[in-house]
């Protein structure tokens, strides 16, 4: 959680810093005096450090910032109710910690599940990570509450607001892929996805794979799931809980030192946990495109079986595909603009539940006619 912490972090640095036309964070080399006294004398490796200004690609700039929030000192205000402030950050980042604990990273990089029949099981895993995102709501409100200032206790109601009312329609979207799947199990649905695309037991599309998105039934699922969990990662255009220009952070105004960082980094923990949490309902989990195994004949027994061995190891598709939804969050958090409060709620309750609602039904009637 740590490296992908730092990665989505220096991720979004540099990309929101490309669609506003500018490089972003930079490792100043060429300005440090050391660097100049140590390599000044060396032609062929001073001159380079006299010329360039910023060099690197800014990624310790995420590391320097953590060393800097813990030397910060952590101030606690005079009238907050401290046991409540200060258990509001360990709230929020043990809840987010055990989304990580039930998401599978592949076929053998997983903490929760065991082997049964040969294969990895984890009969709960998405009914554990569902019960794990609906916590951090609880500490946001505390935080909120129990800082004892207007700011944050709007902040932290908004939070409250809107988190719960849209933890309804992710989890309604969610019965829709296990009406269809017919398990709860991560591993599962990435079993269910291998292959190519399939309808029925007749049709069979051999260039397309077998995800879930692709699936005329789940698509309106996935839109509610992929709105939902926008919301729940607080991204823009659902960031009315903090609100910079209205709230001045919201409910995190209080914090500082690195009790801030742990509730703002945590913030970009449940934006990869939720986009590995789609990327297993809907994109296949950590299965790889077809040419990318190599099929090696079964030798163990006479039966002309394939093993398909895969050019790739699984934990590295299956990090590319969360990226790349990472990198879809951070595209639209920069190119729209916010939402308020009132139009957050009436989209969450009009619009997301009923068609999260007819998802489900769509869903029990392609089981019921076998349409899989």
């Amino acid at each position: 959680t740590l490296v992908h912490l730092l990665v989505v972090m220096w991720i979004e640095r540099k990309f929101y810093a490309r669609l506003q036309d500018r490089r972003g964070v930079m490792l100043g080399l060429g300005s440090s005096d050391l660097l100049r006294r140590v390599l000044g004398p060396i032609p062929l490796i001073g001159r380079p450090f006299r010329r360039a200004s910023h060099l690197g690609m800014g990624f310790l700039q995420n590391v320097a910032d953590g060393l800097k929030l813990f030397q910060k000192e952590v101030i606690t205000p005079a009238s907050a109710d401290k046991w409540m402030f200060h258990a509001a950050p360990a709230v929020i980042g043990a809840s987010t910690l055990f989304i990580f604990v039930a998401i599978p990273w592949s076929d053998g990089f997983w903490l929760m599940g065991w082997y049964e029949g040969g294969v990895t099981v984890n009969p709960w895993g998405v009914l554990w990570i569902l019960a794990a995102f609906s916590i951090a709501p609880l500490g946001i409100l505390i935080a909120g509450w129990a800082s004892n200032n207007k700011y944050t206790l709007l902040g932290g109601m908004r939070a409250a607001a809107q988190l719960m009312s849209y933890e309804i329609p992710l989890v309604l979207s969610i019965i829709a892929v296990v009406v269809l799947s017919g398990t709860l199990d991560p591993f599962e649905f990435v079993r269910g996805q291998k292959g190519p695309l399939t309808f029925g037991e007749t049709v069979t599309v051999p260039f397309l794979p077998n995800w879930y998105i692709l699936h005329p039934v789940l698509w309106i699922a996935f839109v509610v799931f992929f709105i939902t969990i926008i919301a729940e990662a607080e991204r823009i255009p659902f960031d009315t809980p903090e609100a910079e220009a209205e709230l001045v952070e919201g409910w995190t105004t209080e914090y500082s030192g690195m009790r801030f960082g742990i509730v703002f980094g945590f913030k970009w923990l449940r934006a990869v946990a939720g986009a590995a949490l789609m990327v297993i309902m809907f994109f296949g989990g950590w299965t790889g495109p077809v040419f990318a195994t190599l099929g090696v004949p079964n030798i163990t027994t006479p039966a002309p079986d394939v093993y398909a061995i895969p050019l790739l190891p699984q934990e590295f598709w299956f990090t590319v595909k969360v990226y790349i939804v990472v990198l879809i969050f951070i595209w639209i958090s920069w190119s729209v603009p916010r939402v308020r409060i009132d139009q957050i709620l009436n989209i969450g309750w009009r619009w997301l539940v009923p068609l999260s609602i007819l998802a489900i039904l769509l869903a029990v009637l392609a089981r019921g006619v076998g349409w899989l």
